[in-house]
């Protein structure tokens, strides 16, 4: 079928266009992409800073309606309102154990633009196209398998609900799948966009008592103490180190997430850290980090994790923040604004200058 498209032919551009759609195989879904999540990570391939085979369709926080199932499929139907999330096989054993966001084949089926068989759906003329994360939502319609496809409540603007695949899934995730923190415990944040700003969002209904953000821009920072922040540092104008440690009267905090990538805030971030504490990483990293293994690890034993999609097992966890955002639990759209398909440039650039913690690109209907 004919589906249009926000094409990467070349580095760093997106040029909307009409390209064709394979039809679903045995396992996969047809889904009518309503609404896709702007990500770092479309970035990071767009730009070529990971290597992406181009040309490609990016997008991977798309949500819509399902239009037809292929005939393996049980679980989904014509209708049902569906989030799109991240690729995986199902098959080894971090998948098998509920940690999918660790699946051996998950830069395979994610960023190498091809299906399990080593084929593509996606074609422009006898040109194929590239997939990712095996969705490619920046379009009208997607095919996905069933295994990343999950079913969500339609009461709920299925709008809205992108970000949970990936960006917001991650930061909550990391906190409530991964570092499960103790009730009364305390976490700092490091970056509060949209992955930040749901971790801190997860920390509150975990039951932390202390929950400090830290970035440098104030209007962030205030509206990460109205989403559960009990503190906020601004690392511009004080060190980030030394007013941890007042907060938690010397003692640091029990628990920090990084987000930004920065090699001096991943360092911030170790030093404070208290005793025993755990660091999750799961910013891109931008850089080399040198580490004094004995002072900064060793003796007070530290524990540093990077952590990949918030350790979530997808069709198990999106329902959950569904549910505790009809709660009141966690306002996540706050953090949105919707633009138009057509003005896709636009919802990247205010993305990268931070006039928008989450872009939504709203596909014409």
């Amino acid at each position: 079928m004919k589906i249009d498209a926000a094409v990467t032919y070349q580095k760093g551009t997106f040029t909307l266009d009409q390209v064709d759609l394979d039809d679903v195989k045995a396992n996969e879904v047809l889904v009518k992409v309503l609404a896709s999540g702007v990500c770092h990570t479309d970035v990071v391939a767009r730009d070529q800073d990971y290597p992406f085979p181009l040309p490609g369709i990016l997008g991977h926080e798309g949500s819509g309606i399902v239009e037809k199932v292929g005939e393996n499929v049980r679980n989904l139907k014509k209708g049902d309102h569906v989030v799109l999330s991240y690729a995986v096989c199902g098959q080894c054993d971090n998948c098998l154990t509920a940690h999918p966001g660790g699946c051996d084949h998950m830069d395979d089926l994610n960023f190498q633009g091809k299906l399990e068989d080593g084929t593509t759906r996606l074609h422009k003329g006898n040109q194929p196209i590239s997939l990712f994360f095996g969705q490619s939502s920046f379009a009208t319609y997607a095919v996905a398998n069933e295994k990343n496809v999950i079913k969500v409540d339609p009461d709920v603007d299925i709008s809205l609900l992108g970000p949970l695949g990936c960006g917001i899934a991650t930061g909550s995730g990391t906190v409530l799948n991964f570092l499960k923190p103790v009730v009364g415990s305390t976490i700092a944040v490091y970056g509060t966009g949209a992955v930040g700003l749901s971790a801190i969002m997860g920390a509150k209904i975990a039951g932390c008592t202390k929950i400090i953000a830290v970035d440098i821009f104030d209007h962030r920072l205030d509206l990460a103490k109205e989403l559960g922040a009990t503190h906020a540092v601004n690392s511009k104008n004080m060190d980030t180190v030394e007013e941890i440690r007042k907060i938690t009267n010397n003692k640091g905090t029990t628990y920090a997430v990084e987000t930004t990538g920065v090699p001096q805030v991943f360092m911030n971030a170790l030093h404070a850290l208290g005793t025993r504490g755990t660091l999750a990483q799961v910013g891109v990293s931008r850089g080399p980090v040198t580490l004094e293994l004995n002072m900064d690890v060793m003796w007070p034993s530290k524990t540093i994790v990077g952590v990949i999609e918030g350790d979530a097992v997808s069709k198990i966890f999106i329902p959950q923040l569904v549910e505790y955002y009809k709660a009141g639990q966690f306002p996540f759209d706050k953090l949105v604004k919707f633009y138009d398909f057509k003005d896709i440039d636009q919802a990247f650039e205010d993305s990268r200058t931070g006039a928008t913690i989450k872009p939504i690109l709203k596909m014409p209907q």
